[in-house]
């Protein structure tokens, strides 16, 4: 029944065109005119030039949309009865849970094939490894916000927890530093934010911690910030996603 459920899964996600433009079409768009269109997307940065740069940055978004939005509706089901039509099923918590991840991934690998893909039409310019290991990191780094959608829908229980979980992203982007270069004390805020740790690590292999920000000036950050931004923030997300389910079952 896994494979069933599957396919299923990702028909219906398939049909959503409207989740589909939000996840893949609308960063792609994003890359293409904030990136790939400007004049500076030929200059070096790292070990590629800035296109490469900004086409990251736009396919961390989309991952990390199509994760949120999985985890959102799987939330949203198992509130509104789909779990209990399951469990008459010889499927298991386990496997359903399993699904669910391969769909995420799945659905996480359309942004990341087609920004990418328009990249290399565009002029966006790497390292060979460099494409390869922030592709990789932006697919497995995504997954983690799959808890992010698991809690606005346990904590909504409606198909709008799918819609804020979503737009919530939008402000945690534009603070988390994938969409404009931040400085000073806007910089300082943004480590703290749950998208900052994620797009830092992606960008790394290709500028090894260095960044411009808005007034030119180039700085460096080691390793160590992202990774534990990204630690904290799995702590956070795995620890209220733990206390909303104890509290629908309290409940029941």
């Amino acid at each position: 029944m896994n494979p069933t459920l599957v396919a299923l899964e990702l028909k219906r996600i398939g049909r959503d065109y409207v989740g589909l433009f939000f996840i893949a079409v609308l960063p792609a768009f994003m890359y293409v005119v904030f990136g790939a269109a400007q004049t500076f997307a030929e200059e070096d940065i790292g070990r590629g030039n800035v296109a490469l740069y900004i086409m990251i940055s736009m396919a961390v978004y989309g991952a990390v949309t199509a994760t949120v939005s999985v985890g959102g509706m799987a939330a949203v089901e198992r509130m509104q009865g789909w779990g209990r039509q399951l469990g008459l099923t010889p499927l298991r918590d386990t496997a359903y849970i399993g699904a669910k991840a391969i769909v995420a991934m799945a659905i996480a690998c359309i942004p990341i094939v087609l920004i990418y893909g328009i990249g290399v039409a565009t002029g966006a310019k790497g390292d060979l490894w460099v494409w390869f290991v922030t592709a990789g990191i932006t697919l497995f780094g995504a997954c983690l916000f799959a808890l992010y959608g698991l809690i606005f829908g346990l904590a909504f229980k409606s198909e709008s927890a799918v819609g804020a979980a979503s737009g919530s992203l939008v402000i945690f982007a534009f603070l988390g530093n994938i969409f404009i270069p931040l400085s000073g004390v806007m910089l300082t805020i943004a480590k703290f934010t749950p998208l900052y740790g994620l797009v830092s690590l992606a960008r790394y292999p290709l500028t090894e911690g260095y960044s411009v920000d808005m007034s030119g000036n180039l700085s460096h950050e080691a390793l160590w910030v992202p990774l534990v931004n990204v630690g904290v923030w799995t702590a956070i997300l795995s620890l209220l996603t733990v206390y909303l389910v104890r509290r629908g079952r309290d409940r029941q």
